[in-house]
């Protein structure tokens, strides 16, 4: 299976470059990544456990479904294309906010999207371990509790997401 390639970009989120996936994150070099927080209509969010022999946090919880944008991709399709692999949805996404690339986002410029959606998931088995769909509140204690079962960008999304949803 041929690697992916990835556009490797600046501080400011320009393209410098394009690499493949394994030198981009060994060098910890600036890419691009989307993750879509699924809701459904009781407010619950989706998280999922990333499975065991996933090369980065496996075993960890994450944002419902994420993932690389591909070099030449913008981050809406990415963001449609990751939700249609990892989960089998498709829906309109609500685009949330861009965070800027850093060591808690995994050297990742990152653009946040959301869907409401009453529809199952049907989980990737190459991806996802399990999911579940919880109350904010319940996410945020076990966040608190046990911060290191999270991926770093989850629990930096999640904090952000949390905030806007009590302001």
């Amino acid at each position: 299976m041929p690697q992916e390639l990835f556009d490797v970009v600046d501080e400011a989120d320009h393209v410098i470059g394009v690499a493949p996936r394994s030198e981009v994150h060994a060098r910890r070099w600036w890419h691009r990544a989307v993750h879509i927080f699924v809701r459904n209509t009781r407010g619950e969010l989706l998280i999922h456990l990333r499975t065991p022999t996933k090369d980065e946090y496996p075993n960890c919880y994450t944002s419902s479904a994420s993932g690389h944008v591909d070099s030449g991709e913008t981050y809406s399709v990415a963001a449609q294309r990751e939700l249609r692999e990892e989960l089998g949805l498709a829906g309109p996404l609500r685009e949330l906010q861009k965070f800027p690339a850093s060591a808690e986002m995994c050297y990742e410029h990152t653009m946040l999207y959301e869907l409401t959606t009453d529809q199952a998931p049907q989980f990737d088995p190459g991806e996802i371990a399990s999911g579940e769909f919880l109350p904010l509140p319940t996410i945020a204690e076990r966040v608190a509790a046990a911060p290191e079962q999270f991926t770093p960008c989850f629990r930096t999304l999640f904090a952000w997401y949390l905030a806007q949803q009590t302001a």
